[in-house]
């Protein structure tokens, strides 16, 4: 149900709200004000303009505080990639919806009658609800409420991003604790010239670690850095689906 109003929102939805949300308001009217869109602004002589311009800034604050501090195998581009998807206004709208945030988003009558609200208004409410958490609470509790909804959203952009990528990321930690760049180096390879398989280890210093197999040599290449990472690092590749992660 989305509110149509012509009034501010009554203090019932703003409980229901505050419930769905999991956090209580010292203040209620910033929530109100949160949840008022623009097209209610002649009506209420106010919107949730100005927190959505805050809520962006603290939600970016948020991310890269998270993505820097849980991330340290990742470089600035990687982390920047990662965060541009997280913050985007899909990923935003689909969080606002699994927060029900809709359910309580005051909104004028030429928006009220549609099926369905774009997803740049769903973006801008999760937003302004942040910034208005933030106001009323502090850093840590937008922080809590920002993560409950987004982490999972981090994880999934993580895998995604670094899906089959296992030779970038040594890469990055070789140079980090050992100071080199890994080398891959061809035991073998099997079969005719157009179907063949190679074999391929890494060597770190001239130690050797990983070894895996591949259709070319780009492909064992990577089955190798995987294997060396669950050597080195075995805490960044989840068992349970074998990609890089969090």
């Amino acid at each position: 149900m989305i509110l149509q109003t012509n009034s501010n929102i009554n203090s019932e939805k703003l409980r229901e709200c505050q419930l769905a949300i999991g956090y209580a308001f010292n203040d209620a009217s910033l929530l109100e004000k949160a949840l008022t869109h623009t097209s209610c602004k002649l009506e209420n002589n106010f919107s949730n303009e100005r927190l959505e311009f805050l809520g962006d800034a603290v939600l970016g604050m948020i991310i890269s505080d998270y993505l820097y501090k849980t991330l340290p195998q990742f470089s600035e581009g990687e982390l920047t990639k990662i965060k541009s998807v997280v913050v985007s206004q899909p990923a935003l709208a689909k969080v606002s919806l699994e927060a029900h945030l809709k359910d309580f988003l005051s909104v004028g009558k030429g928006l009220s009658d549609r099926d369905f609200l774009p997803k740049s208004i769903l973006a801008n409410v999760f937003e302004a609800v942040i910034a208005a958490i933030y106001l009323d609470g502090g850093l840590e509790v937008s922080y809590n409420f920002t993560m409950k909804y987004l982490k999972k959203e981090i994880d999934i952009v993580c895998k995604n991003q670094h899906e089959k990528n296992y030779k970038s990321i040594l890469q990055q930690y070789s140079q980090k604790e050992h100071n080199v760049t890994p080398n891959y180096r061809i035991l073998q390879q099997i079969g005719p010239d157009h179907g063949k398989s190679f074999e391929v280890i890494v060597l770190i210093k001239g130690t050797e670690y990983g070894i895996g197999w591949g259709k070319s040599k780009k492909e064992a290449e990577q089955s190798a850095a995987k294997g060396t990472l669950k050597i080195l690092v075995p805490d960044l590749i989840r068992e349970n689906d074998d990609k890089p992660c969090i």
